[in-house]
């Protein structure tokens, strides 16, 4: 097997000390373009590659951005990454991904071990920012951070811009409790009083009990009743059975506002299983505004929000504090959301709008 080509060689064949080899590879100090040039060849000629571990000991910089989401299964957070990685990469970064899957320990693990490998920032989706361990080591260590979509609880939340140098984690998030208000009016423009609450369990997705919050003061702000809450998990197979119980032992229910777009896919497809036209039987809400809404029919009304702004937002904030620069501003919070009127919201039937009970039954285990 060939030896791989060192430093030394590459001076020897340029002709310099490896203290100038060092300076051009790592494009620091001064040197001639002539001394330059012939570095450069004689690496190129050698087949050289520069060392990154040995780099980043000298420079105390690894160059990476640690990224971590719940999952890439949802567009949402996808469209979050892509965002990230351009202005990572315009930046000269490279951005190292890792999924939580919305499992606390995969979350706290995740963020160990990119810290292990000395990335210089993060970019984090956290389950529950109110007890994330791995908050608390991102915190611990000082590394730069952004969150996303999470709204940084106290001691975290900071009352200044994103990029605080002090103990709060800047965030770029949603109005999550604003955009609920806005779901709320929009059932009861339809005439709808009975409503019902599709989340994923709340220690797995704060985004969630920050919407059923939300949701909550809103129906009791315009009188209608307190909705009913049906928490799943991530990828919940049972939800036909699930949704069938809810609509049998509360009969009045006439519209589901669910936490994301996919669970309200979900539930207009379980709705349809169960017998139900939507939205004469049920409407449906979601919320993010995923493209795949709109191509479901009838078109799913929902929250739309922009997480390419969120991912883009996030990375400039962790590399301005890279950099030593002022960090972007948050857009003013009642912009980050826009209330869309689907086709999958719609008045409530004759017979549940005046108090009748539809003869929904949950359906077999069998």
């Amino acid at each position: 097997m060939l030896r791989r080509p060192t430093i030394k060689d590459v001076a020897q064949r340029a002709g310099c000390g490896i203290a100038t080899v060092s300076r051009v590879l790592n494009g620091q100090g001064s040197s001639s373009e002539q001394t330059r040039s012939k570095v450069l060849a004689a690496a190129d000629a050698l087949g050289f590659e520069f060392n990154d571990l040995g780099r980043s000991l000298q420079s105390n910089s690894t160059r990476t951005i640690g990224c971590i989401v719940p999952s890439l299964a949802n567009p949402v957070f996808a469209e979050v990454v892509q965002a990230a990685q351009a202005e990572a990469n315009r930046a000269g970064y490279q951005l190292i991904l890792a999924c939580s899957d919305y499992d606390g320990g995969l979350e706290t693990k995740a963020i160990r071990t990119l810290l292990a490998k000395q990335v210089d920032g993060l970019i984090v989706t956290v389950g529950d920012a109110r007890t994330s361990d791995g908050l608390e080591l991102i915190r611990a260590k000082g590394t730069p951070c952004c969150l996303v979509y999470n709204t940084p609880p106290d001691p975290l939340r900071s009352d200044t811009v994103p990029g605080d140098t002090g103990d709060g984690l800047p965030a770029w998030t949603v109005d999550n409790r604003g955009a609920a208000d806005a779901v709320a009016e929009g059932f009861a423009k339809q005439g709808h009083s009975c409503t019902g609450f599709l989340a994923l369990e709340f220690g797995r997705s704060d985004r969630s009990r920050e919407r059923y919050e939300g949701f909550v003061a809103a129906c009791a702000r315009l009188g209608m009743a307190h909705p009913v809450l049906l928490e799943i998990e991530e990828q919940e197979g049972r939800l036909l059975h699930l949704l069938g119980t809810m609509l049998a032992e509360h009969r009045g229910i006439t519209g589901i506002f669910a936490s994301n777009d996919y669970l309200a896919l979900a539930a207009m497809k379980a709705a349809r299983d169960l017998g139900m036209q939507v939205p004469r039987d049920l409407s449906i809400v979601g919320f993010d505004g995923i493209a795949t809404g709109l191509m479901v029919e009838p078109n799913l009304a929902t929250v739309v929000t922009d997480p390419k702004a969120m991912g883009r937002g996030a990375a400039q904030t962790v590399l301005a504090r890279l950099a030593g620069l002022e960090p972007p501003g948050r857009p003013d919070p009642a912009h980050t959301f826009s209330f869309r009127q689907g086709g999958s919201l719609g008045p409530p039937s004759a017979g549940k709008s005046d108090g009748g009970e539809a003869a929904t039954s949950p359906p077999s285990d069998q």
